[in-house]
């Protein structure tokens, strides 16, 4: 029996929100009909974690938790790895979904989405908003996104945050729009947001909140999943699957 995949995601209140998770799991499950896909969350929402891993430990003897997070920090290294480490071996945590080259893509077409598919203006600065965590090694992964991003949209993108680490968005946005003398007035004409986030909630409330012109959609729609989320689920359960014994 193939170990359960046990999507955990952050949780939310925004209806939204959790009908973009759930469209997320319905893709997992009708890429791989077969595989018991369960939904845990850390926050906001039940199952917590810890029972559904418990559950589909006993069911089916072992388990992996997938992170539907965008990068690591408190909710990857204390809660679900607090939940993996009381299974003595039967389940182990894979690596969060970024980053990831897949992402970069998904950032890249959600912008040129904007301004009903007209997408970026050669004098757009674009700021990247990630939720952020006070874990270092949260901010390199988001700046590894930010870089590719940067690459594939050939103009800077600016890393920021909504909490945790620094700058935070409103000041990141602000900051860009005072420095960037792309107009004729000496001021950019217009500072765009993408969204590094999975679904609408909380810290994309906020994001909306931050004074940018424009801010992208969130990176998994409420509708039919995105195959490429789908993947980068399915491998990080394949790659961490692989270390049960």
């Amino acid at each position: 029996m193939a170990p359960v995949l046990v999507g955990t995601s952050h949780g939310t209140d925004d209806v939204d929100g959790q009908a973009a998770v759930r469209a997320l799991f319905d893709g997992v499950r009708a890429a791989r009909p077969g595989l018991d896909v369960r939904e845990a969350f850390v926050d906001v929402q039940q199952p917590e974690v810890g029972d559904v891993l418990a559950g589909a430990v006993g069911d089916a003897g072992s388990a992996v938790v997938v992170p539907l997070l965008l990068s690591t920090g408190y909710h990857v290294r204390h809660d679900i790895a607090r939940a993996v480490a009381a299974h003595d071996g039967a389940a182990v945590a894979a690596e969060p979904l970024g980053p990831d080259a897949r992402l970069v893509d998904l950032l890249a077409d959600r912008l040129s989405a904007i301004d009903d598919g007209a997408g970026l203006r050669d004098d757009d600065a674009v700021v990247l908003a990630a939720a952020g965590s006070t874990v270092a090694a949260a901010a390199v992964a988001v700046e590894e996104v930010a870089s590719g991003l940067a690459e594939r949209l050939g103009r800077p993108v600016t890393p920021s945050y909504g909490a945790g680490a620094e700058p935070r968005v409103p000041a990141a946005v602000a900051a860009v729009r005072a420095g960037g003398a792309t107009g004729a007035d000496g001021a950019t004409e217009r500072v765009v947001v993408a969204s590094y986030l999975l679904a609408p909630g909380y810290f994309h409330d906020r994001v909306l909140e931050a004074g940018a012109d424009v801010v992208s959609a969130p990176l998994a729609p409420s509708g039919r999943a995105d195959d490429r989320l789908v993947r980068i689920v399915l491998d990080r359960y394949d790659a961490a699957a692989s270390r049960l014994g």
